[in-house]
């Protein structure tokens, strides 16, 4: 734990008192039951919006987001310049909080790729004003200044222990219920899509010589607009689609990381907590696992390819399918073998667990739990259709073979990850007293020879008298032996974690390709119509709805796991 510059004169952290610790759950329970009725508020409003599209329009939801935002807004400004500024506002820096998938890099790219999107829907939105609600341009103008400063807000203050204030929880809490309702509406909400399917409708019908029918409303005032055959039109349109998914990821990840900054208000660290320092992402040491893990991205990429190209005609083919579930069912058995040994691993080794208290990790291990029950309950839906059917069907058993190994490979994974995130890191300063003790032995080694073509060495060393010469030698032996019995122990003990940095890099390549590969189109759990047919459109709909972007944010998620326990093996 690190003090901030402006709380030196502090005396340090002390163990919070029972007042403290009543008041901080007060206010965590207030702060609580506001971000719960904005929730439920939100969601009422996307509900009636589905159900009821002329009572309440997407215009209406956007107003009520557009209001959440501007609130948001002044309360990030307002803490930023005024409050953070004041003495004991933010005491310390948790050197523990703050996991690396959610610093720097990620977040910046999520919430670049959102401002991007926003810029595409003005950009679209202005040239179809014509059809178009004005609010379909303010909504994603104050998007962009509400990305910036939350951006800003989280990437300062993402891993610091605040001062106990009700006011900074309730703006907390309040800008998490925001971000829900954000990604609420993007996951229910699909109006682009639905214009471009019904262009491509009213082409068909046009070739087919039938009359144009008439629009339908989608939640909006207007009707369907059709985006004129312009160069400009089409890259606002295809750049939407495609940094759409960014948006759904962006939202959970701020509201992942505002968790965290929430249950830092009022906490205290004592002082036996020293902090580690910080891990560094190194490819050293490691071939096999990227080596896998580039051949699994390599031909899921080609595999999602084919299948884009095939499944986006009207009539799929079967052979697609196969292909695509067959790629899952070589991939999947390989992952969950890869995290049982990592496991087995972890159990054989002498580390020992941390028990510390960290709200980072407790919300990693809930949102890997958490999300992985989407892919799960998914594939248990499959299970009970396809048993139900017809499972000795070559695609029938494919799916079920991929359904059963699917939740097999969530589970495993979790468990190699969840252990590996509670596993004690080794002290970084004994591996730097390690290196700078071999560091030692080669200097020792090369000095004869420095001293054999330099002339000047000579006579310095003719100067040393004998006795001190003596000294001087046996200091060296003495540490020539420790390097050497540390570099035999070092090489004894360092294949266990060579294999858990293969594995851990192997399986952070997988889980990208198959994010990469729902994000981004491939949907077959719904475009093979087994288990739509059998449990109806609207039910599956519903359910794939629900499962598939909990399947999305579990795949990003883990890549952050793995890469903490790749880096802390």
């Amino acid at each position: 734990m690190e003090k901030l510059p402006g709380s030196e004169y502090l005396p340090g952290p002390i163990p919070p008192t029972p007042l403290d610790r009543q008041a901080q759950k007060a206010g965590q329970l207030f702060s609580g039951l506001l971000a719960m009725n904005v929730v439920f508020l939100g969601s009422a409003f996307i509900s009636s919006m589905i159900f009821n599209q002329v009572a309440i329009t997407l215009a209406d939801v956007w107003i009520l987001l557009s209001i959440l935002k501007v609130l948001c807004l002044f309360w990030i400004i307002y803490y930023l310049l005024g409050t953070s500024q004041q003495p004991h506002a933010v005491l310390y820096r948790d050197s523990h909080a703050g996991a690396i998938w959610i610093r720097g890099k990620f977040l910046l790219l999520f919430g670049s790729c959102s401002i991007l999107l926003n810029v595409f829907q003005i950009g679209y939105s202005t040239i179809l004003i014509h059809c178009k609600s004005r609010v379909e341009i303010v909504f994603p103008s104050i998007g962009i200044l509400f990305i910036c400063t939350q951006v800003l807000h989280v990437t300062l203050l993402e891993a610091c222990l605040f001062s106990l204030s009700h006011s900074w929880e309730c703006g907390l809490m309040l800008t998490i219920a925001t971000n829900l309702l954000l990604w609420l509406l993007a996951v229910t909400n699909d109006t682009l899509h639905m214009e471009i399917e019904a262009q491509l409708r009213e082409v068909e019908r046009r070739f087919a010589g039938k009359a144009p029918s008439q629009p339908p409303h989608w939640g909006n005032e207007t009707a369907l607009c059709t985006c004129p055959n312009t160069t400009i039109c089409k890259v606002f349109q295809k750049g939407y689609i495609l940094l759409y998914p960014f948006n759904t990821e962006y939202c959970l990840v701020c509201c992942s990381v505002l968790y965290v900054m929430w249950k830092n208000v009022g906490r205290r660290i004592s002082h036996h907590h020293v902090p580690h320092t910080k891990p560094k992402f190194k490819l050293q040491g490691v071939v096999f696992g990227p080596l896998l893990g580039a051949v699994a991205v390599i031909i899921g990429a080609c595999v999602f390819m084919m299948y884009q190209i095939q499944a986006t005609s009207l009539e799929p083919t079967r052979q697609v399918f196969v292909i695509y579930y067959s790629y899952y069912i070589v991939l999947l058995p390989l992952m969950s073998v890869g995290a049982v040994i990592g496991t087995i691993i972890h159990a054989l080794e002498k580390k020992e667990l941390d028990t510390m208290k960290n709200p980072t990790r407790s919300l990693d291990v809930i949102l890997l739990m958490g999300a992985a029950l989407g892919q799960i309950g998914m594939s248990y839906f499959s299970i009970v259709a396809l048993v139900a059917t017809d499972p000795r069907d070559l695609l029938n058993s494919l799916i079920l073979s991929y359904s059963v190994l699917l939740i097999f490979q969530n589970i495993t994974q979790n468990v190699f990850v969840i252990d590996g995130l509670h596993r004690r890191r080794v002290a970084a300063a004994a591996e730097g007293k390690h290196t700078g003790q071999a560091g030692q032995l080669t200097v020792a080694v090369e000095l004869p020879g420095e001293q054999e073509t330099t002339p000047s060495s000579k006579q310095e060393n003719g100067q040393t008298p004998p006795g001190k010469e003596e000294d001087t030698k046996e200091e060296q032996n003495r540490e020539a032996y420790t390097s050497l019995s540390y570099i035999h122990t070092y090489s004894h003990l360092s294949w266990r974690r060579r294999v858990l940095r293969e594995i851990s890099f192997f399986l952070v390549l997988c889980n990208i390709i198959l994010w990469v590969m729902p994000t981004f189109g491939a949907h077959p759990v719904f475009e093979n119509g087994i288990e739509r047919s059998f449990y109806g459109y609207s039910t599956w709909f519903v359910i794939v709805n629900f499962g598939l972007p909990l399947g999305v944010f579990y795949r990003m998620h883990s890549v952050g796991g793995l890469l903490e326990v790749y880096v802390t093996a």
